[in-house]
């Protein structure tokens, strides 16, 4: 190929609402008419009985509570200062777990843990603890566990990580964002670097084997310049992970992100110079390159799943635990059964009714058809390996696919049947997610997804 379009050119036509791809099919595309609580627990049962002797299953918590709200979040969130709500809602949390248990019919082997909020760390030490000493109760530990949460660092304090750490926990990830003083007081969430360095270096002290970080590019006010300092304090920390995400800006679901004007985010041309020197420096400094978004040291159990081809995506992101079983607890928490999903209700005063009255607060979900499989395991690959195989892409090309895809080649971003199938160029990864989206059968039968998705780049 003589040449390539320019990277301005690409950004521009590639940078328009697309998925994250958690999942396959995604929320908004879920067919929720066919779906019924009784299908959804019959995968629930199938998937258990198949995967959980070898695989164990994953449980995600969502600790939604915050006492003030971050206003570039897009997450599902309760902003209180009243810590009353914490013993409730746990109770609520358990109750929902035996009654999956129940489903199960017989011990659930646990090979992954992870809270996600919110703000776990909301919750008090003693909480927590309690949580998850019920929660591990009557099961059996995989002796390949993988137990991680999230931390706020301005209130995850020695006391939450000694706590966590004493009932299994060995991977903390803290939302950092950014470190720049004016982008932190615009999307409202102020945090010294000390907080930070006090933090991680307690997860070090306690015994975390695995420390990540959290940054976003594409915040309000942000430039090269305060992204290249950031990244440089960050390095000085030398976490053995970093999720560099782009900003997610949907106002129309998220008002709190109407705190700023449109007028104070960066370009398109902008945003993307703003990845492209925080991954600069992050490979510059011995981070490589693994899936979507995100980097990782050489030693970092992430990195180990990546060249084992054993990367795994699923709701919590990415993981090196490929379990088929995912159940999600807590208001809003999404479960994947491998042929199904379900998600709970988002509210938590009508989540916390539901789980008393009967166990259950699932309120929609989807079951997947055969093509829908199908499409998963494809876009899987390419988000956990970049590439897809001659097989897989055989059963699924069609004229408009394979017409997408030799355009995408001839921009560089991509390689057709060079080793068979399909394979993501280094210049093609930060087009990952519109990679992906050629395969979205579903979202693309839509004509319009302005109001659904954030932008890709």
């Amino acid at each position: 190929m003589d040449s390539y379009p320019s990277s301005s050119a690409l950004v521009k036509k590639y940078d328009v609402p697309t998925p994250r791809y958690t999942s396959y099919p995604t929320v908004p595309y879920w067919d929720v008419d066919s779906f019924s609580v009784g299908k959804w627990e019959a995968a629930v049962r199938n998937t258990f009985e198949a995967s959980n002797d070898d695989k164990g299953i994953s449980l995600y918590i969502h600790l939604p509570f915050c006492e003030s709200l971050c206003t570039y979040c897009a997450c599902t969130t309760r902003i209180t200062k009243n810590h009353k709500v914490e013993i409730p809602y746990i109770q609520a949390i358990l109750k929902e777990w035996d009654h999956y248990k129940k489903i199960f019919g017989k011990t659930p082997i646990i090979r992954e843990i992870h809270l996600g909020g919110g703000t776990p760390t909301y919750f008090s030490p003693q909480n927590l603890r309690w949580l998850i000493t019920y929660l591990l109760e009557d099961v059996v530990v995989h002796k390949e566990f993988e137990f991680g949460f999230e931390g706020h660092p301005n209130n995850t304090t020695q006391e939450h990580l000694q706590a966590l750490h004493d009932v299994g926990f060995t991977r903390v990830s803290f939302g950092v964002q950014d470190l720049d003083e004016k982008v932190q007081r615009t999307i409202h969430r102020i945090q010294p670097f000390e907080s930070l360095e006090k933090a991680t270096l307690e997860a070090r002290r306690i015994g975390y084997e695995s420390v990540s970080f959290d940054l976003i590019y594409g915040l309000p006010f942000q430039n090269p310049s305060t992204i290249s300092d950031t990244i440089e304090k960050v390095l000085t920390l030398k976490p053995d992970r970093i999720a560099f995400y782009s900003y997610a800006h949907v106002p129309w679901l998220k008002p709190g992100q109407r705190g700023y004007e449109d007028n104070d985010l960066p370009s398109e041309v902008l945003k993307r110079q703003l990845y492209e020197v925080g991954r600069s420096k992050l490979k510059s400094a011995g981070y490589v390159d693994i899936g979507m978004d995100h980097f990782a040291l050489p030693q970092d159990s992430l990195y180990g799943a990546h060249i084992a081809g054993t990367l795994h995506r699923n709701f919590m992101g990415y993981t090196t635990s490929n379990t088929d079983l995912l159940i999600g607890l807590g208001a809003s928490a999404i479960s994947d059964a491998r042929h199904g999903y379900a998600q709970n209700e988002k509210k938590v005063e009508v989540y916390l009714q539901n789980i008393m009255s009967s166990g259950s607060a699932i309120f929609k979900g989807h079951i997947l058809t055969d093509v829908d499989l199908l499409l998963k395991e494809c876009i899987l690959q390419i988000c956990c390996q970049g590439k897809l195989s001659q097989g897989l892409l055989n059963q699924v090309v069609d004229p408009p696919i394979l017409v997408t895809l030799q355009e995408m080649e001839q921009e560089g971003i991509l390689e057709l049947f060079e080793e068979g199938g399909l394979k993501v160029t280094a210049a093609g990864h930060p087009f990952i997610r519109n990679i992906c989206s050629v395969f979205d059968k579903r979202m693309n039968k839509q004509e319009s997804h302005q109001q659904v998705f954030s932008k890709a780049i």
